[in-house]
């Protein structure tokens, strides 16, 4: 079993909110029982290991501790109850502009930051060619950083923690505000770390990321560790104490559709706006009270609102699942969709298990398509009784006696 780089047993951190802040020393500490208000709890005997060549992703709803545990664990605050070990050479990347001064320019905070996670200065000269050409900055590495935007901030900060050849890398939810082709560079370095059999721990509000990138997921309510184990299930568990789901599941006596999501097949990343001609991905859970005898198929189709026989099917049509297949208690489904129907308006995807004609499982997700491509249509018109071809009209040509009865 490999070794264990972070250990976390009993550790809790609490914030104590003041009624009426002291302004000076002497009345700090004369007055300090009666100006504190209350204690906020923000972790409660949190237990966690990490060992060498996890990935490991902390999620939970705001403000339930996961930031707070990131920087427990990396140093910057100390616990008030409970122990941190932590071996090996850390680089976190937490708060915008965390270990940057803004007065410096970024090639001084380069050094600065380096110098800060305990990197000598003469493995920063070797390496500041490498930061600078991962993080894009060009020129503006010679300015001041109080002058950067959020993502020049991340590209500067994370080109730092990747370069100095951490053991661990900690990162929270900063890189959601890079753009998509810097993020998708962040992805391939931290996909380059786990070859490599580094320890990743971070923060993410991202469900497909989550499950593509981690070996483990751990899920935090009020400061507590409410499920440490896989991602997918610590993705449904997130989901249901949301209460967004998004599933309106058909339960039977025989199967119900525990989960199911659409997703981007390139991102991972759950489908927010359904584009008309868009590939996306419909994957999900069927879960089993009983296998069923006979032949299952699935079905998977467009419908109108409140209709009840489809728009469109997907193919490929009425898929029969040989019973080897549906495993014990629960069957994954993964449905790619080429493209999505070029027909704006609102739909309901609907999944349905089925043995024979009969439905044992249904799961519907509401989605609205948009974005629809501009087509002409064969058609005629007529005016007093003729037929006219539109062709004939076409580019705005006026009508003459050749078009009447």
């Amino acid at each position: 079993m490999s070794e264990i780089l972070i250990r976390a047993e009993g550790v809790s951190k609490r914030f104590a909110s003041y009624q009426r802040r002291a302004t000076s020393l002497k009345e700090r500490l004369v007055r300090r029982e009666k100006t504190e208000k209350e204690v906020f709890w923000a972790l409660r005997h949190v237990d966690l290991q990490v060992r060498r060549g996890e990935t490991v992703g902390l999620m939970g709803p705001n403000g339930s501790g996961k930031s707070t545990l990131l920087k427990v664990l990396a140093g910057i605050l100390r616990p008030n109850e409970g122990e941190v070990s932590v071996v090996g050479r850390v680089a976190s990347l937490l708060e915008l502009g965390a270990g940057f001064d803004g007065e410096l320019t970024g090639r001084e905070n380069v050094y600065l930051n380096a110098a800060l996670l305990g990197v000598p200065r003469h493995e920063t000269d070797r390496l500041f060619d490498e930061i600078l050409a991962f993080s894009e900055l060009g020129e503006f590495i010679e300015f001041p950083v109080k002058h950067y935007s959020s993502g020049m901030y991340v590209r500067l900060g994370f080109s730092v923690a990747v370069h100095i050849d951490p053991d661990i890398l900690i990162i929270d939810e900063v890189l959601a505000v890079g753009d998509a082709a810097f993020q998708k560079k962040c992805l391939d370095r931290i996909a380059d770390f786990q070859q490599r059999g580094k320890t990743i721990l971070f923060v993410s509000h991202s469900p497909g990321l989550i499950e593509q990138l981690c070996t483990r997921s751990v899920l935090l309510s009020h400061g507590q560790v409410m499920y440490d184990g896989r991602p997918r299930e610590a993705v449904k568990r997130l989901n249901r104490m949301l209460g967004v789901d998004g599933v309106d599941a058909r339960k039977g006596d025989v199967a119900t559709v525990g989960s199911m999501r659409v997703l981007d097949p390139m991102s991972a990343e759950p489908v927010s706006e359904y584009q008309c001609g868009a590939s996306v991905v419909v994957e999900g859970t069927v879960e089993w009270t009983t296998i069923p005898e006979g032949e299952v198929r699935f079905s998977l189709k467009l419908a109108s609102p409140g209709e009840k026989d489809p728009v469109i099917e997907v193919e490929p049509r009425w898929r029969p699942v040989p019973r080897g297949q549906l495993g014990s208690s629960e069957t994954r489904f993964r449905w790619m969709i080429d493209a999505l129907p070029d027909v704006p308006g609102d739909f309901t995807l609907v999944f349905g298990v089925y043995r024979g004609k009969t439905l044992l499982a249904e799961g519907k997700i509401g989605v609205r398509l948009s974005g629809a491509t501009p087509r002409v249509i064969e058609g005629a018109l007529s005016i007093e009784g003729a037929l006219v071809p539109l062709d004939a009209i076409a580019d705005g040509a006026p009508l003459t006696e050749q078009y009447w009865a």
